[in-house]
C-alpha cells in the first residue's frame, strides 16, 4: 500500500491528514510499501551474502507450525534467499516441535539456549535467545499461530532491509478477518490500550499501523543490542528502542494484506495488554516498577465470582552483546 493510495482513497482520511504531525506523516510517506513493491527475484539480486534466518516462536501450536515451516522452506529451497529456518519451542506440550522438525525447521527449545542464564515463560525470551543460535544477519520473526501463511510475509519485510542500509527494523502490517474494517490493521489490544498509550508518550510513532506486529524483521546488529522485554510487551519494547536510539527513520512499515491466526479471550488479551503498559512504563517512567500482577476475576461454579491473580512482567533481558557466552560464540 503506497502512502499517497492510502491517503487520498475513497472514503479515506484525505481531510484529516493536516493533523497529523508533520514528522509522522512525512515518515509515514516515505517508510511505507506494499508487499507487492518487494519481488522475489529483485531481492535474491539484492541479498548478495547477507544471511537470512527466519524464526517462528512457538507454544502449542501443532495445528498451524507445519504449514509456515513447509512455506518458509519452499521459499528458501526455490530462491535461496532465506539461509535458516528455527523453530524456538516455548515449552510446548503438543506435537510443535516433532511438527516443525518434519516440515524441515531446526527446533531448538528454549531450556538448551543458555541454559546458565535459566528460562523464564513467555514470548520475549525466546525472541531473545534466538539470537544466541541463528546465524542470520537479518532475522524474520513469523509467529507460529498463522492461518494463512504466505511468502509476503518473508519477502515483505526483507525488502526494506535488502535495499536500504539505514532501515534497521520493518514492522508489517496487514487487515485482520475477525475486525469489523473500522480499525483497519490493528487488532483489539493495538487499537483499545497499545495506540492510545504509544501516542500519548511517543506521538512520533503514530504513523506506525500496527505496533505490536508478531510480524517483524530487524539487524542483528540492531537487536543486539537492545533489551528485550519480558512476555508480550517485547515488541513494543523493542520499536521503542528503535526509535529511542535511532530514531523513526531506522523504522520502516509494509503491508501484507490480510492476516488470520488463532484469537485469544479477553482474559488472555488483558494479560497481554498489562505486559505492554509495564513494557512502556518501565521506558518512559524510569524508576517506576509496576507491580507485576494482575487481579481478574472468573464467573465461580456456584455463583459469584473469584478472583484470579497471575504474574504478567518480569524484568528485562539485556541487550545480548553483554551475554559472555554469545560475545565468545561471535
Amino acid at each position: 500500500m503506497r502512502a499517497d493510495a492510502t491517503v487520498g482513497a475513497p472514503g479515506s482520511a484525505t481531510a484529516y491528514v493536516d493533523r497529523v504531525r508533520e514528522d509522522t506523516r512525512r515518515w509515514f510517506e516515505r517508510r511505507t510499501s506494499s508487499a507487492s513493491d518487494w519481488p522475489v527475484e529483485f531481492l535474491v539480486a539484492r541479498k548478495g551474502t547477507t544471511r537470512v534466518s527466519v524464526v517462528l516462536p512457538a507454544l502449542d501450536e501443532e495445528p498451524t507450525v507445519g504449514e509456515i515451516v513447509a512455506g518458509v522452506r519452499a521459499l528458501a529451497d526455490r530462491t535461496g534467499l532465506v539461509d535458516e529456518v528455527l523453530v524456538i519451542d516455548s515449552g510446548s506440550v503438543d506435537r510443535t516441535a516433532a511438527v516443525a522438525a518434519s516440515a524441515g525447521a531446526r527446533v531448538v527449545h528454549r531450556d538448551d539456549v543458555l541454559p546458565g542464564h535459566g528460562s523464564r515463560p513467555g514470548k520475549g525470551e525466546v525472541l531473545w535467545k534466538a539470537l544466541d543460535v541463528t546465524a542470520g544477519d537479518l532475522l524474520v520473526y513469523v509467529d507460529a499461530d498463522l492461518t494463512d501463511f504466505a511468502e509476503r510475509f518473508v519477502t515483505g519485510l526483507l525488502g526494506p532491509l535488502l535495499t536500504d542500509g539505514t532501515v534497521l527494523m520493518v514492522k508489517a502490517f496487514y487487515d485482520r478477518t475477525v475486525l469489523d474494517g473500522s480499525a483497519a490493521g490493528g487488532g483489539r489490544v493495538t487499537e483499545l490500550m497499545a495506540r492510545p498509550l504509544l501516542n500519548a508518550y511517543l506521538p512520533e510513532l503514530a504513523g506506525v499501523v500496527e505496533p505490536l506486529s508478531g510480524e517483524y524483521a530487524a539487524r542483528r546488529s540492531l537487536l543486539e543490542r537492545l533489551p528485550f522485554a519480558a512476555g508480550y510487551g517485547v515488541e513494543t519494547g523493542l520499536l521503542i528502542d528503535t526509535v529511542i536510539r535511532h530514531g523513526l527513520d531506522a523504522v520502516a512499515q509494509v503491508d501484507l494484506g490480510e492476516r488470520d491466526h488463532r484469537h485469544r479471550n479477553m482474559a488472555a488479551l488483558g494479560r497481554m495488554s498489562a505486559e505492554i503498559l509495564h513494557t512502556v512504563l518501565r521506558r518512559m517512567a524510569p524508576g517506576f516498577e509496576p507491580e507485576p500482577a494482575l487481579t481478574q476475576f472468573r464467573r465461580a461454579p456456584g455463583g459469584g465470582v473469584v478472583p484470579v491473580v497471575g504474574e504478567v512482567s518480569g524484568p528485562d533481558r539485556p541487550p545480548m552483546i553483554t551475554i559472555p557466552e554469545y560475545s565468545v560464540r561471535t
